[in-house]
């Protein structure tokens, strides 16, 4: 059953990408959580994100491609990292690359198009969250990998916000420390 807003977001809590397995969205909760993506701030209609979805077979597919990838960029990566790489987007049903991606020129700075890459993780990891699916915003070394980067086809002008985790928990997650608010709020006297 959905949580009012307010609830959901005072209760939201992140899932381990180890932890997540079937089922992921179908289709239409799919198309739910990308038009949340696309809700977001951004100021002059930029639409400086995207968005590259990895499913079914093709998790498996990339994940060899991070193994070619590994074995480039790592120094001797064993045998078991290797393992792992190719485990990688196989964690979850469903794993988005949020692409950020800088348009110019434009009158909108760099650092609020990539904060609209930002708040698009949060809506996908919000509304995926709301539905009832475990969620994970995971950067990694693959997130900033000049290889994966190619491999991805991104231009000089992109770069990978992150890497979008959803599928059912196996596990509640328990709740972890937040920072008291007087510790992180003030207000500004003259």
């Amino acid at each position: 059953m959905p949580k009012p807003a307010i609830e959901h977001l005072l209760t939201r809590r992140s899932v381990f990408a180890n932890t997540l397995g079937e089922p992921g969205p179908d289709s239409a909760q799919l198309s739910q959580i990308l038009t949340a993506a696309v809700r977001v701030p951004d100021h002059k209609k930029l639409a400086p994100w995207r968005f590259i979805l990895f499913q079914g077979e093709d998790r498996q597919e990339f994940g060899q491609l991070l193994v070619e990838i590994c074995r480039r960029e790592q120094p001797e990566p064993s045998a078991v990292r290797l393992e792992m790489e190719a485990k990688r987007f196989l964690r979850a049903p469903l794993v988005i690359a949020v692409v950020s991606r800088i348009k110019e020129p434009s009158p909108v700075p760099e650092w609020e198009q990539i904060l609209s890459a930002g708040a698009a993780c949060q809506n996908l990891i919000v509304a995926a969250s709301a539905l009832g699916f475990g969620v994970n915003w995971i950067t990694e070394w693959c997130a900033y990998s000049p290889g994966v980067q190619q491999a991805l086809g991104l231009q000089q002008n992109e770069r990978i916000a992150g890497f979008i985790y959803i599928g059912t928990a196996a596990v509640k997650p328990d709740e972890r420390p937040r920072p008291p608010l007087e510790e992180v709020v003030s207000a500004w006297n003259s």
